[in-house]
């Protein structure tokens, strides 16, 4: 089997880590289970370019007990956890193409290796995968079934493509089903990114001042967490709405120019570049941590911080100091300014994946069964799906609901009844 990981001895630790994940992802043993018997997905060969964590690795034993075909690489050069990995070899079989830290180079051959197995089926987490289809690999790209997509940025990437009228074949757009950007999103970004922070930098959350950019789902549960710890939350916008639910939530709203004196910690959650650039570097104070729970490493402007740099080092791993020209004052750059929540942390917890990789189980197989019949468009999650799986976790929590009587149905659906 080919594969290109760091160490193949990593992979008893991975496997432990990955039964600790599985613990907490009741829904997906669930889907697990009946994959084992049905096999939907036999004789599909499936590229799956998503964050090689214990939760993936849970995710692609669902989709070989469904019969799949499937092989593996990273999303994002420091999100890999190298004993998952090792583990995806060894225990499960599974071709894996990931080495955390790997060069932009390296990261783009691993993405060329899942999909020189001719998949039918591609499992994104940023659109690469479609997105190298579309540039390098169209005829190749012609024969596919469709695909999936698992973050906000990637279906930014796609609907872009839809809107174009380029895109090549049918792709289900899982980060909106809303048992995914709800709680995965809010809950899952919003734990993971201050896990990371804390854990690269070991600083008090309570009384720092937090400056989040970017009010979406993601924003929310950043800013949520940061005030939870007793941090002073700014939150900047650009979107009208999103800025107006920010201050009526409790937090101050501004602009990142005016953001940028006052700000001890600053992290970006918007799928856009250059969210922090040139000119709030230079306003913001001595000491000032910088971070991106973004998917791409594009929203802190990187390339234009060096121009202010006379010298840069590692002080603690996955920090590094940046003291610029003008004064002498340091700059703390955090993972290289891709997914901190990954770089330094270990992603969402395993409780809230269940949800999201259910979504991902499902529409695979949605996607083998009605993939012919659609049209070259991004399709949401099917209202069943998202409910289905609402309900399985609430069944694994203990937890029961009420159901609607025969008169409120009736009175639900009609029009008649009035005051």
């Amino acid at each position: 089997m080919d594969y290109d990981i760091k160490d193949i001895k990593l992979a008893d630790s991975g496997k432990k880590r990955i039964e600790w994940a599985a613990r907490n992802m009741p829904v997906l043993d669930l889907i697990k289970e009946r994959f084992k018997k049905e096999k939907p997905l036999k004789g599909i060969t499936m590229a799956a370019c998503l964050h090689v964590t214990t939760e993936t690795a849970n995710l692609m034993e669902v989709l070989k007990a469904g019969g799949a075909d499937v092989s593996i690489c990273a999303s994002n050069p420091l999100s890999t956890q190298d004993d998952v990995a090792a583990s995806l070899v060894k225990h499960l079989g599974i071709p894996t193409y990931c080495i955390k830290g790997e060069d932009t180079k390296t990261y783009y051959k691993h993405i060329k290796s899942v999909l020189d197995r001719d998949p039918h089926i591609t499992m994104d987490d940023g659109a690469d995968l479609v997105g190298t289809l579309h540039s390098d690999r169209k005829e190749q790209a012609q024969k596919m079934i469709g695909g999936t997509e698992e973050t906000t940025t990637g279906v930014i990437r796609l609907r872009s493509l839809a809107d174009q009228g380029k895109l090549i074949f049918p792709v289900i757009a899982v980060n909106d089903a809303q048992t995914k950007h709800l709680f995965d999103n809010r809950y899952g970004t919003g734990q993971s990114t201050i896990d990371g922070i804390i854990r690269a930098t070991n600083i008090l959350m309570a009384g720092s001042v937090v400056v989040v950019s970017g009010y979406g789902m993601c924003g929310k549960g950043v800013a949520m967490r940061a005030k939870g710890m007793g941090a002073h939350v700014i939150v900047t916008e650009v979107d009208p709405l999103r800025a107006l639910e920010a201050l009526l939530d409790g937090f101050e709203v501004m602009t990142m120019l005016k953001a940028a004196p006052v700000g001890d910690v600053f992290v970006t959650v918007t799928g856009d570049t250059s969210v922090l650039d040139v000119q709030t570097f230079k306003k913001m104070k001595d000491g000032a941590i910088i971070c991106n729970s973004g998917h791409f490493d594009v929203e802190i402007n990187l390339k234009g911080l060096k121009t202010l740099t006379k010298s840069e080092r590692e002080v603690r791993p996955y920090v590094i100091e940046h003291t610029l020209k003008e004064g002498g004052k340091k700059l703390f750059v955090l993972g290289e300014g891709r997914l901190i929540n990954l770089a330094a942390a270990e992603g969402h917890p395993s409780m809230v994946m269940d949800m999201s990789f259910a979504n991902q189980a499902l529409s695979a197989e949605y996607m083998v069964k009605e993939g012919k019949k659609l049209q070259r468009d991004v399709y949401s999650v099917p209202e069943k799906i998202d409910k289905q799986i609402a309900k399985l976790k609430l069944k694994s929590r203990g937890v029961k609901i009420d159901t609607l009587t025969k008169e409120q149905k009736t009175y639900l659906a009609s029009w008649e009844i009035g005051t």
